[in-house]
């Protein structure tokens, strides 16, 4: 039986592939990164080291229900308050180390803060707010080929539930309320993470693919579970010299909804006066699915030191809501190998 490297020499003369492609991997130029956005994207040869931060945003507002926009009056009928915007911001510290040249180890530490500003039906404002610490992911990346201008490994990931479930603030029907699903900063589970990523190199163009499934295991203290996750990253980056490239990067992401409900919901789902209280506490309406449409740019230095940008808009969205929609994403970072 054929080892991959053999296959994809094979299917390399099959496809006639040029000149171009008959090169070891370049890892020494700035477009060798995917965009910085997405994790896990590349692996390290035997005792190199790499240290990394990131500083993500995403801003919510407006809601839509399947892919129609719903004004807050609307929303307002059937529920005693509304969200009407939301801000997460994350700082993630990461570390990669390859023990061989195989074997990728990688962990990351998101610190997450949250707000979701809010409107009542008698027109009142508030505003919530959760900070703290995320859950802690602990991974490997196993390389199954690199050389004649291909890359392709795989993705494990560990998600550790460090990230708090029992996040509260006052509202106006009670101080000191748990706050809905989207405020919380954790799964409370431990989930797996498990996929593939495939990168290709020619002239001073860098393509790749990424496709990630998230899947959470059992039930955390509050008697549900998120729902599963599956991602895929289609993207490409021109070098323009041995500093800059620029990138442009497509993502479509797909989740369910919860299984199970916090039982300190329940009183705020039951009809009071012909209206729920918020919907950002029913678990039945956590489910969707959006397409982004990211560009970016990666700056190398010549000592080694790594900047990077992306900003991202969505171009499509259709959420079981109603729900908030993303208004736009921005990611930027820094990472430095040893």
């Amino acid at each position: 039986m054929p080892t991959l490297n053999t296959s994809f020499k094979i299917a390399c003369t099959l496809l006639a592939c040029s000149p171009a492609f008959a090169h070891e991997w370049d890892s020494a130029r700035p477009d060798s990164h995917a965009p910085i956005s997405v994790m896990g994207d590349h692996t390290h040869n035997a005792g190199e080291f790499m240290l990394s931060y990131r500083y993500m945003t995403m801003e919510m507002e407006g809601t839509i229900d399947g892919r129609d926009g719903v004004s807050d009056a609307d929303v307002l009928q059937n529920y005693r308050a509304t969200p009407t915007d939301m801000t997460t911001q994350m700082h993630m510290i990461g570390a990669m180390y390859a023990p061989n040249n195989w074997l990728t180890l990688t962990g990351m530490a998101p610190y997450i803060i949250k707000s979701m500003d809010h409107v009542t039906a008698m027109g009142g404002k508030f505003t919530t707010r959760a900070e703290g610490l995320g859950d802690l992911k602990l991974g490997a990346l196993w390389k199954i080929s690199s050389g004649h201008g291909h890359a392709l490994h795989l993705n494990t990931t560990v998600s550790v539930p460090t990230g708090s479930i029992d996040e509260r603030d006052d509202t106006p029907v009670r101080d000191n309320a748990t706050l809905p699903y989207p405020m919380q900063l954790g799964s409370g589970t431990y989930d797996l993470i498990v996929g593939a990523t495939y990168r290709g190199q020619s002239g001073d163009l860098t393509w790749g693919a990424q496709v990630l499934g998230t899947f959470h295991t059992g039930e955390n203290d509050r008697d549900y579970t998120l729902g599963d996750k599956g991602e895929f990253n289609l993207w490409s980056a021109w070098k323009w010299n041995n500093a800059v490239s620029t990138s442009l990067r497509l993502k479509h992401s797909k989740w369910s909804n919860i299984d199970g409900r916090d039982e300190r919901h329940d009183a705020g789902l039951a009809v009071m006066g012909g209206r729920q209280l918020i919907y950002t506490i029913d678990p039945n309406l956590r489910a969707g699915e959006r397409t982004d449409l990211m560009f970016g740019t990666n700056f190398l230095t010549k000592s080694g030191h790594r900047f990077a940008l992306e900003y991202g808009l969505p171009i499509r969205q259709d959420l079981e809501g109603p729900q908030l929609e993303v208004d736009y994403g921005l990611t930027v970072g820094w990472q430095k190998a040893f």
